[in-house]
């Protein structure tokens, strides 16, 4: 499912116009941007989590040449689902 397939499904299933529903998930992606970049986690209890991993600086290789890089420290966001989307999954 690409963005514009997932508006449709909340458009649909909310009685939302598309517009509106291409707004609503404007917003949320912004809020869990903008809360991830402020240091915050965000729990969506039956759904899951988002949060914060932090990555250590480590030594890398280059693949072409074999030559050894230093890969600098970097924060990814990381997605834990919940018990309930689980179960919904595995269903």
């Amino acid at each position: 499912m690409n963005k514009s397939e997932l508006i449709a499904a909340m458009a649909e299933k909310s009685g939302l116009t598309q517009a509106d529903a291409s707004k609503a998930l404007g917003a949320f992606c912004d809020s869990v941007s903008d809360a991830l970049a402020g240091g915050g986690d965000i729990q969506i209890t039956g759904f899951g989590g988002f949060s914060i991993s932090e990555r250590a600086a480590r030594t890398g290789r280059n693949p072409q040449t074999g030559a050894e890089i230093q890969i600098a420290a970097s924060k990814a966001p990381k997605f834990k689902a919940g018990k309930s989307l689980k179960d919904a999954v595995n269903g």
